[in-house]
C-alpha cells in the first residue's frame, strides 16, 4: 500500500510540473499592456449579469474571454494581440476605461446595445489599426473627442442612439477609409462641416434626429460616392435645399424630413438612381418640379408644405412607385388616373397615394383603380361633390396596408406539431423538415423603399447568398416599421439533415454579422444588428472551443517538457494499474453528476430511468422529433416525468450536454415546463421534465386545450424576442 502511495505522489508531481510547465508557457501568451487594458476595461464597467466572470481566468487569448479575440499568430514582439472586442447586448453599465486605447492592434471595437455612461475617451483615437468602431445604443454623453478624426483605417463609425452633444469635429475630415458615419439619435449642434464632402469613399452619412442647424452645405454634393443622405429632424432654420443636391448620380435616397427648410424643390431629374425622396414637414414653396424623377423611385413624400401648383404628369411614369404622398399642401387642379394604371402590379406589390386636405378638384379617367391601390382624397373640393360610390372609395378614412408584415411557416399547418421539438423550416425542398433556427434581431436603418414584401423574397436571396446558403435557409419571420427603419425577426435553419446547426457554422454565422461581412447593397441600406439570441439547443459562442496558432507554440514546448517528466512513470504505473482499474469502472457511472450541482435538478440512473419507462417500452412513448424519442414515466417516488431521450445521432459531448443542462435549468416561466433532472450513463443523454396531465401533447400544441404551449418548442418561443410583435426585452441568453 505505501509503495502504492508513493507511486501515486510521484504521479501528481509530475502531473504537477507538466501543468505548471504549461501555464507559464502560455500565461503571458498575450500582450501584458492588452492584458492590463481589458481588466481596467473590467474595472470600469458593471456587469450585473457577470458576462465578464471569464476575464478573472487565465490568459485572454489563450482561456477565450467572453467577447475577446485574438489573432491566430504571435507577434514581432513575441506576444499574442488582442483583434476584436464584442460586447455587445450584455446589460452593461458603469464607462469605458482611458486604457482602452492601450488595445494597439485592435480592429474591432463592439459596445453595442449596453447602457454604458461617461464620454468616450479621447485615447480610443490612438488605435491606428481600428476598422470598427461600434457604441451605439448606450448612455455615451459629452462631446466627440478630436482624436477620433485620426483613425487611418476606419470603415465604420457608430454612435447613433446615446446622449452625445456638441459640434462634428472638422478633423473627421481626415477620415479618409470611412464609409459609415452613423450619428442619428443624439444631440450633435452646429453645422454640418464642408469638409466631410471630402471623404472619398463616404456612402452612408445618417444624422437625423439631431440639433443640427444653419444650412446645407451644397458642397456635399461633391461626394463621390455618397449613396445614402438623411438628415430628418434637424433644424435647419430658413435654409434652402441646394440646387446641387439634384446632380448626385450615385445617390439612392435623400430624407430632409422636418428639418424647417425653405424655397422651392430643386430639379431633381439628375439623380438618376435615387429611390427614396422625402421632403416633408418642411416650409417649401412654389410648384413641383414638372421633369420625371428616376425609374427606379418607389417613395415620394413631399407632404406638410405650402407646395402650389397641379400634380405633374411625370407622376404617371414611375413604374414601381409605392407611396405618393403630397398631403396637407396647396396643390389644385385634377388627379390623373394614369397615376395607378398601366401598372405591372405583382400579387405583394401595393400603391399608397395620399392628397389629402388640398383644393384637387377632379379624378381625370378610370375611377376603379385596382385592390391594392389606396388612394385618399379627404379634405378636397372633389370630396364635396363625389357621388356616394366615390365618396365611399376615396373620401373615407381607411388607411390601407399595415405598419408590420407576418410569414407564417407554411408547412406547419400540414405537420403534425408533437413530432418537431423545433420548428419546421418554412421553404424547405423537403416537407416537414423540422430544425433550430438561428434567432437574430435586425433593423434595416435606411431601406430604399416603403413597402417591404415585394423585397422579401429578394432580401432573403442577398442574405442566403452573403452567408454562403441555400435560399431556404434563410427566413424572415416578422417585420415592423419602426419610423424610417425596419425592424424585423430572422430565422437561419440547418441545412438538411442536421436539426441544428453545429458550433463552428454559427460562430460562422455570427461573425459575418457582427463584422459587417455583407457585399454591400444599397438599395437595402446599412443594418443593425440588434441580437444574435442563442437558445436551446445552442450554446454561447463565448464557448467557442480550440486555441489559436500561437498558444499553440507555448503549449507545445510546455508538452516536451510534461512528456519528459513522465515517461520515467510509466513503469511504475503499469504496475498498479490493475489494483485502480476496478476502482475506476465503480466510479465511472456518478462521475458525471460531480461535474455539475444545480439546486433542483437531480441526476437519475439509467436504472431509474428504465423502470420508469418500462425499459422504454412503445406503449410509455408520447413523442418523438429530430432530437429523439419523448417518454412518459413513473419514478419510484410516484412522481409523473417527460423524459427526452436522445438517438444516436443527436448526442453532445460531455461538456455541452452539461452545459444545456445549466441553461435549461435557469429557464422559469409559466408556460414552460420545468427541468427536474437528466441522466447521463452508459451513452445514454436524456433529459427529464415535469409531466403536462390534461390531455395528449398534440392537444396542448394544436390548441384543443386553451392554454399556451407548455412543452419543448415553448422555450424557442418564451425566450425569443423576435417571437414578440412588440419586441419587448424578455429573458434570454446573449452571446455570454
Amino acid at each position: 500500500m505505501l509503495r502504492v502511495k508513493v507511486c501515486i505522489l510521484a504521479f501528481v508531481l509530475a502531473v504537477s510540473l507538466c501543468c505548471f510547465t504549461l501555464v507559464v508557457a502560455a500565461a503571458e501568451n498575450t500582450n501584458p499592456s492588452e492584458v492590463n487594458a481589458l481588466r481596467a476595461i473590467k474595472s470600469s464597467l458593471i456587469d450585473p449579469m457577470k458576462h465578464l466572470d471569464s476575464w478573472d481566468k487565465g490568459d485572454p487569448c489563450t482561456s477565450n474571454w467572453n467577447g475577446v479575440f485574438c489573432f491566430d499568430t504571435v507577434g514581432a514582439d513575441g506576444y499574442m494581440h488582442i483583434q476584436e472586442l464584442h460586447l455587445l447586448n450584455m446589460n452593461l453599465s458603469g464607462y469605458l476605461a482611458p486604457e482602452i486605447g492601450q488595445l494597439s492592434n485592435i480592429t474591432v471595437l463592439n459596445f453595442m446595445w449596453n447602457n454604458i455612461g461617461g464620454s468616450i475617451p479621447k485615447e480610443v483615437g490612438n488605435i491606428s489599426t481600428l476598422w470598427l468602431l461600434l457604441l451605439n445604443g448606450n448612455n455615451l454623453s459629452g462631446s466627440l473627442p478630436d482624436e477620433l478624426g485620426h483613425l487611418p483605417q476606419l470603415d465604420r463609425f457608430q454612435v447613433d442612439q446615446n446622449q452625445l452633444s456638441g459640434p462634428i469635429p472638422k478633423s473627421f475630415s481626415n477620415l479618409n477609409k470611412i464609409r459609415h458615419l452613423h450619428f442619428n439619435n443624439n444631440s450633435f449642434s452646429g453645422q454640418i462641416s464642408t469638409e466631410i464632402s471630402k471623404l472619398p469613399d463616404l456612402r452612408h452619412l445618417i444624422l437625423d434626429n439631431n440639433n443640427l442647424s444653419g444650412h446645407l452645405p451644397p458642397e456635399l454634393s461633391n461626394t463621390p460616392n455618397l449613396r445614402i443622405l438623411q438628415l430628418d429632424n434637424n433644424h435647419f432654420d430658413g435654409a434652402e435645399i441646394p440646387a446641387s443636391y439634384g446632380n448626385m448620380p450615385k445617390l439612392f435616397k435623400l430624407s430632409l424630413r422636418n428639418c424647417s427648410l425653405q424655397g422651392s424643390i430643386p430639379e431633381l431629374s439628375g439623380m438618376k438612381k435615387l429611390h427614396y425622396l422625402d421632403l416633408s414637414r418642411n416650409h417649401l414653396t412654389g410648384s413641383i418640379p414638372s421633369n420625371r424623377l428616376s425609374i427606379n423611385i418607389t417613395t415620394i413624400d413631399l407632404s406638410n408644405n405650402h407646395l402650389n401648383g397641379s400634380i405633374p404628369a411625370s407622376f404617371s411614369d414611375l413604374p414601381i412607385l409605392q407611396n405618393l404622398s403630397l398631403a396637407n399642401n396647396l396643390l389644385n387642379g385634377s388627379i390623373s388616373s394614369t397615376i395607378w394604371q398601366n401598372k405591372s402590379f405583382g400579387p405583394t406589390a401595393r400603391l399608397t397615394l395620399d392628397f389629402q386636405n388640398n383644393s384637387l378638384s377632379n379624378i381625370l379617367g378610370d375611377r376603379n383603380p385596382p385592390a391594392n391601390v389606396s388612394i385618399r382624397l379627404q379634405g378636397n373640393p372633389f370630396c364635396k361633390n363625389a357621388s356616394q360610390a366615390n365618396i365611399n372609395y376615396f373620401c373615407g378614412y381607411k388607411v390601407g396596408g399595415s405598419n408590420a408584415s407576418s410569414n407564417s411557416a407554411n408547412q406547419s399547418s400540414v405537420c403534425p406539431i408533437q413530432e418537431c421539438h423545433y420548428e419546421y423550416v418554412p421553404e424547405s425542398p423537403l416537407k416537414c423538415f423540422c430544425a433550430a433556427p438561428l434567432q437574430i434581431d435586425y433593423r434595416l436603418k435606411s431601406p430604399s423603399f416603403s413597402y417591404f414584401p415585394p423585397y422579401e423574397d429578394q432580401f432573403e436571396m442577398y442574405l442566403a447568398e452573403s452567408l454562403n446558403m441555400d435560399p431556404y435557409h434563410i427566413f424572415v419571420n416578422f417585420s415592423i416599421w419602426e419610423g424610417p427603419r425596419l425592424r424585423m425577426c430572422l430565422r437561419i435553419f440547418p441545412t438538411y439533415p442536421s436539426h441544428e446547426l453545429n458550433m463552428s457554422e454559427v460562430l460562422r454565422v455570427w461573425r459575418i454579422f457582427v463584422t459587417w461581412k455583407f457585399p454591400p447593397n444599397d438599395f437595402f441600406g446599412p443594418y443593425d444588428l440588434l441580437n444574435f439570441t442563442l437558445v436551446w439547443p445552442y450554446p454561447s459562442v463565448a464557448q467557442r472551443s480550440g486555441l489559436s496558432n500561437g498558444a499553440l507554440v507555448g503549449i507545445v514546448l510546455g508538452s516536451v517538457a510534461c512528456v519528459a517528466s513522465i515517461t520515467g512513470l510509466f513503469a511504475l504505473l503499469y504496475g498498479i494499474r490493475r489494483r485502480v482499474t476496478s476502482y475506476r469502472l465503480l466510479s465511472r457511472e456518478r462521475a458525471t453528476s460531480s461535474l455539475i450541482k444545480i439546486n433542483g435538478v437531480k441526476d437519475y440512473t439509467l436504472k431509474e430511468i428504465t423502470l420508469a419507462t418500462d425499459k422504454f417500452s412503445g406503449a410509455s412513448q408520447v413523442g418523438q422529433g429530430g432530437y429523439g424519442k419523448v417518454y412518459k414515466g413513473i419514478l419510484l417516488d410516484k412522481k409523473i416525468v417527460a423524459i427526452k431521450r436522445a438517438q444516436e445521432g443527436s448526442l453532445q459531448g460531455r461538456k455541452e450536454f452539461l452545459t444545456e443542462i445549466e441553461i435549461l435549468s435557469r429557464l422559469h416561466h409559466r408556460n414552460l415546463v420545468s427541468l427536474l433532472g437528466y441522466c447521463d450513463e452508459e451513452g445514454e443523454q436524456m433529459l427529464i421534465y415535469e409531466f403536462m396531465p390534461n390531455g395528449s401533447l398534440q392537444d396542448w400544441l394544436s390548441g384543443k386545450i386553451s392554454t399556451p404551449v407548455p412543452w419543448f418548442r415553448q422555450m424557442l418561443i418564451v425566450f425569443n424576442p423576435c417571437h414578440n410583435m412588440s419586441f419587448a426585452n424578455t429573458s434570454q441568453f446573449f452571446l455570454d
